[in-house]
């Protein structure tokens, strides 16, 4: 039986929401576009409560391969269908 999808107000970290079966809008593209960037330095200004605790969050998981397991947590996303920017071990 599936978990019902949660509403998680204020989490900040990608792992957890993932876990706790939250709701996440697929951002995971954002990580293919900072990768063809070729940005030096990027400046993220955005509103409050807008997401950018949990972006950085979810790149942190992507590009952390001292972390176990992380990346079962992008397989249900849209960057996992872009050949050359899933996580290959």
């Amino acid at each position: 039986m599936r978990r019902k999808k949660q509403l998680q107000i204020g989490q900040s970290d990608f792992r957890n929401m993932m876990k706790a079966n939250g709701y996440f809008v697929d951002k995971t593209l954002y990580i293919k576009e900072l990768i063809d960037s070729g940005y030096h330095v990027l400046l993220m200004p955005r509103p409050r409560r807008f997401g950018k605790s949990l972006n950085l969050s979810m790149l942190k998981y992507y590009f952390d391969y001292q972390e176990k397991d992380t990346q079962a947590l992008f397989e249900s996303f849209k960057i996992w269908q872009e050949d050359e920017y899933y996580k290959q071990e």
